[in-house]
């Protein structure tokens, strides 16, 4: 079983990536690294306005942190510290499954053997 913050940390991260438009302002900045909320709006079909409140959400499930540039522009950077934190939950995840999937495949295995 995850601690609670784990499982808090992975469900914040989760409902960010659940919106498209967040996936597409994340790969932004995977890609091209950091930026202001008017250099994506120049990249992307999407607002600034729009830019803005996704990246706030982003910003308040820890996957992005803004930083202050010049001429009080603010930059936003990757963090990657929360999506390993998913990756860890997911992985927990499927080891928890790992078992019960596999009992229940020999048992089909042995009952589609046992009906020939």
């Amino acid at each position: 079983m995850l601690p609670p913050d784990v499982e808090a940390v992975a469900e914040r991260v989760f409902t960010a990536l659940a919106d498209p438009s967040r996936r597409t302002i994340l790969a932004a900045l995977a890609s091209k690294g950091p930026a202001t909320a008017t250099d994506l709006a120049d990249r992307l079909p999407i607002t600034r306005q729009a830019i803005a409140k996704h990246l706030a959400l982003l910003a308040e499930a820890g996957l992005v942190t803004a930083e202050p540039g010049e001429r009080r522009r603010v930059r936003y950077r990757l963090r990657s510290a929360p999506m390993q934190v998913a990756q860890q939950f997911l992985a927990a995840l499927a080891r928890d499954w790992d078992g019960p999937l596999d009992a229940l495949k020999e048992h089909l295995d042995q009952h589609a053997r046992g009906s020939t």
